[in-house]
């Protein structure tokens, strides 16, 4: 079977689109948007850590760890529909043809023999500060590219040294030995500019790079100056979500990651933006693969001299109690107020950001004559969410609307948990008041199975909104179809006791401060989604439902749990070696 696991031997052209490449192909071979192993790496010093740790630099930009277990590389061709393993099988064939065949390379014949269980492989942050700034040409362009480091750890030591000493012939250019610091490289001296490194370490890690200094520094690292080793906060954030023999892992310097997007012409960050991102250090995740489906865990956390700490306040997890079972997505969190002033901290000035802050208030002082600050967010800190459940009345009026969008918030003071009702219904009639001046909304108390609710009414007698209470202290909100009557009184079934929201969102962390469900099946079917990735429709189809659990891990920390259930088709899973085979005849 011919795995890509290794296949980056060599980067025979640089292209601006490396790091989507690796993310793509590494985190799912396609799927667009994986780490961490606990096993005891004999391999490495750096015990609970993805093997290379102490041979990355600490500037490094991205890392993404990968398993060479031809089994777990089995299990991804098991999952997914026809279409999507073909898909996968695709991009394998690419990529393995790009970095492995087209330089004479095979991995079953010439890595197998002697690689160990995971390989990592990084990209390196620009190598000076100017290629950080704005490229204005091609030239500038080309300079801003990142290196690549691959550490391979060796398990059987004479196979790899037969690698070494006797290299493929290259079809231009050929090898050659330097020295630095004691270590004999073997490299290329190819005329394009990139010259293919190749270093033993120890008798331990064979570290490939497609640049001297990428060489160089990997060395340094590993002689004991930094390394992603001693990066603030990798260790004893990725312990936190270790997972047995996982399939892939990754890293993300987010400070290194945000100035290079700041380069990026057209892209350019605000200087605000750049000090609020350098509060964080980075995000880190790993993949594993199960019988239903994908597994993710992951973690964010701040720099450790950055100001800005968390609140560990993880009061979320009763939300999908209340929604009735067909709901067809729901996200929840715990505190909206804090939930929007983290926002504001980190999108004020943000053109990345899907909107600003400054314009969603602008937006609401424009069209209500209220303030958001005050006159809403004031109230609203308790927990939060908003759900889509589908329409299935049978009123022709309602017909319009195939879902209800339904928003829930717990109005009562985060600090001591009182009840803030009376000042939320205070800010709530004064937007009535301004429906049905400003926008001629007919306002009309009404009830549904006794509890009161008020119903706005276009002047075109269509049913828009509604609003009500929930027990005590939860107040409601649906726009669109008229679905009030599926969360008055409580349902029955309830989005919880539901098998796809029991075996989709994870259960860890808990206590959490947030969730996310999609039932991706009916949402595929009933509403058109946006496209984000080529051939994004295949692997929607092959989507069952997406589950998240997040919550403060500690005041510097983060923690996220994803589960990507997906469908399987009857037929049998394609052979990665015989589909790679027939396409490269």
């Amino acid at each position: 079977m011919a795995l890509p696991v290794v296949s980056v031997i060599k980067n025979k052209t640089k292209k601006p689109s490396l790091l989507l490449t690796l993310l793509a192909a590494g985190l799912l071979i396609g799927l667009g948007s994986a780490a961490y192993w606990f096993l005891t790496q004999r391999q490495t010093s750096s015990r609970g850590l993805p093997v290379g740790v102490n041979i990355i630099p600490q500037d490094a930009l991205l890392t993404v760890s990968l398993t060479t277990d031809p089994k777990q590389w089995q299990k991804l061709q098991e999952l997914g529909t026809t279409e999507t393993q073909a898909e996968i099988n695709k991009n394998l064939v690419q990529l393995r043809d790009r970095f492995l065949t087209n330089n004479g390379y095979d991995f079953e014949k010439d890595i197998a023999p002697w690689v160990g269980d995971e390989v990592t492989l990084a990209i390196l942050s620009p190598p000076t500060q100017p290629a950080l700034k704005p490229v204005d040409n091609d030239k500038d362009a080309a300079s801003a590219q990142q290196s690549m480091v691959m550490v391979l750890p060796i398990n059987n030591l004479e196979a790899a040294k037969s690698i070494l000493s006797e290299p493929k012939t290259l079809k231009q250019g050929k090898w050659y030995d330097r020295t630095y610091q004691g270590i004999t490289i073997k490299q290329t001296d190819g005329k394009s500019g990139e010259k293919l490194s190749a270093a033993l370490l120890d008798e331990r890690f064979l570290v490939i790079t497609d640049h001297p200094q990428a060489t160089e520094q990997a060395i340094d690292a590993y002689q004991g100056k930094a390394s992603l080793a001693t990066v603030a906060g990798f260790g004893d954030n990725f312990r936190k979500i270790s997972s047995y023999r996982p399939f892939a892992q990754f890293y993300l310097n987010v400070p290194i990651a945000a100035r290079i997007a700041a380069a990026a012409p057209n892209r350019a960050l605000p200087a605000q933006v750049l000090a609020q991102l350098q509060n964080n250090q980075g995000l880190a995740g790993s993949m594993t693969l199960e019988p239903e489906g994908i597994r993710f865990k992951g973690i964010s956390w701040l720099n450790p001299n950055s100001q800005r700490v968390l609140k560990v306040e993880n009061k979320a997890g009763t939300m999908q109690n209340r929604v009735p079972a067909e709901t067809l997505m729901m996200l929840s969190g715990g505190n909206l107020q804090r939930f929007w002033e983290d926002y504001v901290l980190t999108s004020q000035k943000n053109p990345l950001s899907p909107i600003s802050p400054e314009q969603l208030r602008g937006g609401v002082k424009s069209l209500t004559e209220m303030d958001l600050d005050q006159d809403f967010l004031s109230w609203m800190q308790g927990e939060f969410s908003v759900s889509v459940i589908p329409n299935s009345s049978n009123d022709d009026d309602s017909q319009d609307f195939r879902a209800g969008l339904l928003f829930m918030i717990q109005a009562k003071d985060a600090s001591n948990g009182q009840s803030l009702r009376k000042s939320a219904e205070a800010s709530l009639k004064k937007l009535d008041e301004v429906m049905k001046t400003q926008y001629q909304f007919q306002i009309q108390p009404s009830t549904v199975a006794g509890q009161p609710i008020v119903n706005w009414i276009t002047p075109f007698n269509t049913l828009t909104a509604s609003r009500g209470w929930l027990d005590d202290d939860i107040a409601f909100l649906v726009v669109g179809a008229p679905i009030t009557d599926k969360i008055v009184p409580k349902p029955d079934k309830t989005l919880a006791n539901t098998s796809p929201f029991q075996q989709t969102v994870p259960t860890e962390p808990n206590p959490t401060n947030g969730q996310f469900f999609l039932d991706m099946e009916v949402a595929v079917k009933n509403f058109t989604l946006n496209t984000l990735f080529p051939n994004q429709q295949i692997f929607l189809d092959a989507t069952s439902s997406i589950g998240v659990t997040s919550a403060v891990s500690d005041n510097r920390s983060t923690r996220y749990d994803i589960f990507i259930v997906l469908k399987k088709d009857d037929t049998s899973a394609i052979s990665p070696s015989s589909d790679m085979s027939a396409e490269t005849r």
